[in-house]
Parts: structure tokens; sequence; C-alpha cells
């Protein structure tokens, strides 16, 4: 399913592509702002940061905004665990009218093994939550959910712009458009490996996913799609080849064709390097590798 034109104004401040960079977040400060506006530069239409551990993600995406003249900022995502509906309403009534247009707040309901005994029932929180921010005068078209199954699916499309998912192949866009239908955002992460090598970039990625793999979320997720149990206990060569594109830049770009020929609105790039992932640095060579391919 091809992507087709929507009246979802959320889906116009996105643009196409985007970067989902923890760099841009805990990266040093001025390597922050500089890299936000070259990236504004090379045509990212967002710039995606992490919010899952809680702390000032909102005055972290403001700097992005400053910096990048054109580009969205957005959460990928805000833990509604960490951040208070008030919270985020005080933040937003704050903000420039200018800034509001280019701002995404994508929000998540987090996993019962990271909140503990207070984890609720999902779908009867985000929908509190979502109350709560209405409340607080924070609009829908500005909001996202980062929904996996099919009943998130539906309050993201009910209740906000659309959904932001993370670690899904392109079997999941198609499920998610199918479900949110023609004109509520889907907007799916995608993590990349510029590594040609296939023992390699499988190092690479099986390195990231580690923390990953104890958050039944996305496990439960892999196996509605279809994959094995065994692809999914042991992050098969076919699993990590479904949840992350390596290669050369031109392979990458397949995969996201992928996505948008199953109903993306936008695709936000995750570049993974090294075994360990702990570089601080921001991987520019490797974001303008992909700027020449795909914008």
């Amino acid at each position: 399913m091809s992507t087709q034109a929507s009246s979802n104004p959320s889906i116009q401040r996105l643009g196409r592509i985007g970067v989902w960079s923890s760099e841009l977040r805990y990266g040093d400060p001025g390597a922050r702002a500089a890299a936000a506006a070259e990236l504004d530069a090379l045509g990212y239409g967002a710039l995606w940061v992490p919010g899952g551990i809680g702390g000032p993600v909102l005055d972290d995406i403001r700097v992005l905004l400053d910096a990048a003249p054109r580009a969205a900022a957005a959460t990928g995502i805000i833990n509604i665990w960490k951040h208070e509906p008030a919270e985020i309403g005080a933040w937003w009534r704050e903000l420039p009218a200018a800034l509001k247009a280019r701002t995404m707040l994508g929000l998540g309901v987090s996993h019962g093994p990271l909140v503990g005994a207070d984890y609720g029932k999902p779908l009867a929180t985000m929908t509190a939550y979502l109350d709560g921010l209405d409340a607080a005068g924070v609009p829908s078209e500005a909001r996202c959910l980062a929904a996996l199954a099919p009943k998130m699916l539906d309050l993201s499309r009910d209740r906000t712009a659309g959904t932001h998912p993370y670690l899904v192949p392109p079997e999941h866009t198609a499920v998610a458009r199918e479900r949110v239908g023609p004109n509520a955002l889907v907007a799916p992460e995608q993590g990349v490996i510029l590594e040609t090598d296939p023992a390699k970039a499988r190092e690479i990625g099986r390195q990231a996913i580690k923390v990953y793999l104890s958050l039944p979320n996305y496990l439960n997720n892999w196996r509605r799609l279809g994959y094995s149990e065994e692809d999914v206990t042991t992050f098969s060569d076919r699993m990590h080849d479904a949840v992350f594109a390596w290669g050369t830049p031109q392979k990458i770009a397949e995969r996201v064709k992928a996505h948008f020929d199953a109903g993306a609105d936008h695709v936000c790039l995750q570049v993974l390097r090294g075994a360990t992932g702990a570089d601080p640095s921001m991987p520019m060579p490797e974001w303008k590798a992909l700027a020449e391919a795909l914008i």
C-alpha cells in the first residue's frame, strides 16, 4: 500500500525522512545544536529524541527547535510514567506558536518490567493520560502514540495524530496503516547500520537490541507479525534483518521504500554504530550519506 495524500496536518509537519537520535539529546549541548542545524540544512524533516528514562526531555527538544529553523522536533517517546499531563501542558502553553507548529510529542506507556508494580493496564492508563492532555490544552494533532498492538493503534487514531512505532519491520507498518486508516500518521522508527559485512552488522544490531529483549511489548509484537518463537527469543538473523536495515545507503533506502510502500508517511532513521553503542559523538558522516540516498 503506498502513501496517500492526507489532510492530517501532523503529516506535513514532519516531512518524509527524519532522524531518531540519542546523541541529539545526550551529546554535548553545543554539538547537539550544531548537528540540528546541519541536519535541517540537509533536508531532514524531523529530529526525534528518546525520552523513556524521563528527565528534561521537553527542554532538550526546545534546544533542537531553536537550532533548526525548519525541521520539526519530536519525542520518541515521552514516558507517561515520568511526566504528568499538567507538566506537558504548562510547557506547551509557553511555547511560541511558530514552534508549536514544528513540535510532535510522541507518547509511550513504557513496559511492565521497567515500571514495576504500579504498571496499570496500558490502554486504560494511556486513555486517562490523553484525557489529562486534553484538559491541559495539548492538541491531538501535536501528539502521537508508540502504538504496537491493535487497540493501542485504535487509540492513536482516535485521540492523536497517529502512531510512532519502534523496532518494527515494514510488515508492522502495513498492519498499522490498515488499522488506523488512510488519514492518521504512521511514522515508524527504523534502525540502520551502515556496514556491509553481515557478521559485523549483526553484531552491532544484537548489541543494540539486548536491552529490549526483556521487554514483552516488543517480543509480543514480533510474534503477532508471524515470527517464530525461536526467531524472537534468539533474535535470529531473520529477526535481526527484519528489525534493522544494514548495508550501503542504497540498501537502506530500499528498506525505507518498503515502509513507504506499506503505508508510512514518515520514517525516522536511527544510526547504530559499534558493538557498544556508547559513542556520544554525532554520526554526521552517516547522516550525510543517508541524506544523499534518501532526500
